[in-house]
């Protein structure tokens, strides 16, 4: 008797759950793919601080270091969020939280109608044996992941450096869900890096863009 009560206890928590779990899950309606750019065919309308270089035989926006690049998307259609997307290549020595007031942590960063959304560091330092500088991607700062964690693709050179001991560059997938409303978005991405022990901070980090993809969503 004692086990069928339990048991009934038991089930009638997990209803319980399901139901109210399930009444606070956001449901999507739909979802229209509004903006899309690789850059391929050029199309530098409505940037701010826009300029292109090829990078391993791809057209890239590039390369930036203590800077933003800003794009302004009109026309959207009714929405209430917005899922964006970035690919961001990080080249050469990112050094991700280190946090010593010479050489990082590394940012990169995107807002959303100048409200930060999004903040990360990325690493491109191997680890080796006790040394290790970690990065906070695909989370937000701060957290303590491997260095190149969550990366689509890493290329065996940098923007500047090559050779063995290379940190090379690593591409990222960054993909958010914001809330948002209106016609317009302005969507900003930026960093903030920090070599002091760099001959030439520009060419020791710096970061591209090979794509931007935004999608108006409606979500009840």
């Amino acid at each position: 008797m004692l086990e069928v009560r339990r048991l009934f206890n038991i089930l009638i928590t997990f209803i319980f759950l399901t139901v109210t779990s399930s009444s606070c899950v956001d449901e999507l309606l739909s979802e229209t793919l509004i903006y899309s750019n690789n850059f391929n065919t050029l199309d530098l309308r409505n940037f701010t601080n826009a300029r292109l270089f090829v990078f391993q035989g791809d057209t890239v926006a590039g390369f930036y270091h203590n800077e933003e690049l800003k794009v302004r998307v009109l026309d959207l259609p009714p929405h209430n969020a917005l899922r964006v997307t970035i690919d961001v290549l990080a080249h050469d020595s990112w050094d991700g939280n280190v946090d010593d007031g010479v050489s990082g942590p590394d940012f990169w960063y995107f807002k959303i109608d100048d409200k930060e959304v999004y903040r990360t560091t990325f690493s491109n330092t191997p680890c080796v044996n006790s040394f290790c500088l970690r990065q906070s991607f695909p989370q937000e700062y701060f957290r303590q992941n491997l260095p190149k964690t969550g990366s689509v693709r890493i290329y065996p050179v940098g923007r500047c450096n090559t050779g063995p001991n290379n940190s090379g560059t690593t591409k990222y997938r960054v993909t958010k869900i914001i809330p948002h409303v209106g016609k317009d978005v302005k969507l900003t991405m930026g960093d903030e890096l920090l070599q002091l022990n760099a001959r030439n901070p520009l060419c020791d980090e710096s970061w591209s863009i090979s794509k931007i993809e935004i999608s108006a969503m409606e979500v009840s």
